[in-house]
């Protein structure tokens, strides 16, 4: 059966799978395919390199083609281990046999074929493929779409720095901020999120089916196999898999590294959450506008719709993501005493849990590319809310020693409407230095907005 975007059972082969092609290669079955591949060749050149008598070290044209098999994987190699998969009923099984076919017309790796996979557990050749899985997708495709998102904040909250805008503390009307401080506080907050991803270090085991080089040491007992083993796993790609050693495990890595990582880009798409829906109120507000594009319907019955979609797009797939980012990390790292198989089907949909997160940053991205800045909203905002200068009178009265300050302001300003006008005949009336009062009667909703400015332009 062949599928199309519209048989697609996902939306993310379907109706976005466009928006997920640098992905895809990395996350899918295909993927991981390539990435075992990889691991078993890398695995058989190191043998051959070990000085056994029974393996003597490959030519170099017998290298340089294994590393070929790697660099031009391709979907009919996909689809030529699937279908030697039908008889084995064993996906690893079936790579090994693959790759063992591509022998048969040179005598030199034919007559080495029985070290593919050589004391090899499925798990060493899977976990090891997942992290260079993860690694691909972190590296290639959802770090750079966060760097995009940041930059993209950087830019807009040096752009606004100056811009006054009229805060809300329970939906209220609080001390003034500037639209760039506002956006400033995401861009910090991602940047740190970003870089709790980017920390987390990949792991792989290559130790056998309980952790204890039981079958290496039966073949070789006087060979070091743990330093071998470190050795494969840290050595850098191609002859080696450039990942981070795990020297405990049983039958799988443990899979914490991986728990950490999905915690990681959860918590970076829990600020995005957040920041999607502070950008659909304030859009709502009238704050900002949204450029049109010709074409567009934003409403099948009310055509003067302009709707933020692409933030309650974000907000949705952002959620799709995070909840399988967390049952990812809680499930992971369980397994029943050495090795049950319920991480395997749960594995196969890493690439869906990021693939939701990296279409949330793809919808980000445009909307926040499509945003232009209403000042004039902004400014009338600002100028109906004269009681927001309440808190910087009654510091100032507090500051000269005028008994009760706070409770006078409240009184006059608390869910009354407060203009100008009455703001400064308080202030004339005060027992405070006439510098003082001069300072607070220039000050006005737009004015009053502490370091706001210089935070924004900080980033």
């Amino acid at each position: 059966m062949s599928f199309s975007t519209v048989s697609a059972l996902s939306p993310l082969d379907g109706r976005y799978a466009a928006k997920l092609a640098a992905l895809r290669p990395l996350m899918s079955e295909q993927g991981y395919m390539h990435r075992r591949v990889q691991v078993e060749v890398a695995w058989f050149i190191a043998l051959s390199d070990c000085g056994f008598a029974e393996f003597k070290p490959l030519t170099g044209g017998a290298r340089k083609y294994l590393l070929g098999l790697v660099a031009h994987f391709s979907e009919a190699d996909a689809l030529a281990i699937k279908e030697i998969e039908k008889t084995t009923n064993h996906d690893v099984k079936a790579v090994e046999y693959w790759i063992k076919s591509k022998f048969e017309a040179r005598p030199e790796l034919l007559a080495a074929a029985e070290f593919v996979h050589f004391a090899c557990t499925s798990e060493d050749i899977n976990n090891t493929s997942h992290a260079l899985q993860i690694q691909a997708a972190r590296d290639k495709v959802v770090l750079p779409a966060i760097d995009g998102l940041i930059a993209k904040l950087r830019e807009m909250a040096h752009q606004f720095a100056n811009v006054s805008m009229l805060a809300r503390t329970h939906g209220q009307t609080a001390s003034p901020t500037t639209v760039g401080k506002e956006i400033a506080n995401v861009a910090v907050r991602l940047t740190k999120a970003r870089a709790q991803i980017a920390s987390v270090q990949l792991l792989g085991k290559m130790n056998g089916a309980v952790g204890n080089y039981n079958a290496h040491l039966a073949a070789w007992p006087d060979f070091d196999w743990e330093a071998f083993s470190r050795k494969v796993v840290e050595t850098p790609a191609p002859l080696g898999l450039g990942l981070s050693f795990q020297p405990y495990s049983i039958q799988i890595e443990p899979h914490d590294y991986m728990a950490e990582l999905f915690d990681a880009v959860a918590r970076a798409d829990t600020i995005l959450i957040d920041f999607s829906r502070d950008i659909w109120g304030y859009v709502s507000l009238g704050y900002f506008k949204q450029r049109l594009k010709k074409g567009e319907i934003g409403s099948s019955t009310m055509p003067h719709k302009v709707n933020p979609i692409d933030f309650e797009n974000a907000e949705g797939n952002l959620g799709l993501a995070n909840a399988l980012l967390r049952h990812l990390s809680e499930k992971l790292p369980i397994s029943r005493w050495q090795r049950d198989l319920t991480d395997s089907t749960v594995l196969r949909n890493m690439g869906v849990a990021l693939g939701y997160a990296v279409l949330s940053y793809h919808s980000l991205s445009v909307g926040l590319g499509k945003l232009e800045l209403n000042e004039e909203s902004l400014a009338a905002d600002l100028d109906a809310s004269w009681e927001v200068l309440a808190e910087p009178i009654q510091t100032v009265m507090r500051r000269y020693g005028v008994s009760g300050a706070y409770e006078k302001l409240k009184e006059v300003t608390r869910g009354k409407t407060v203009t100008a006008a009455a703001l400064h005949e308080l202030i004339r009336s005060l027992e405070i230095p006439q510098s003082e009062k001069d300072r607070l009667l220039a000050m006005t909703p737009g004015s009053y907005v502490g370091k706001a400015a210089e935070l924004a332009r900080r980033v």
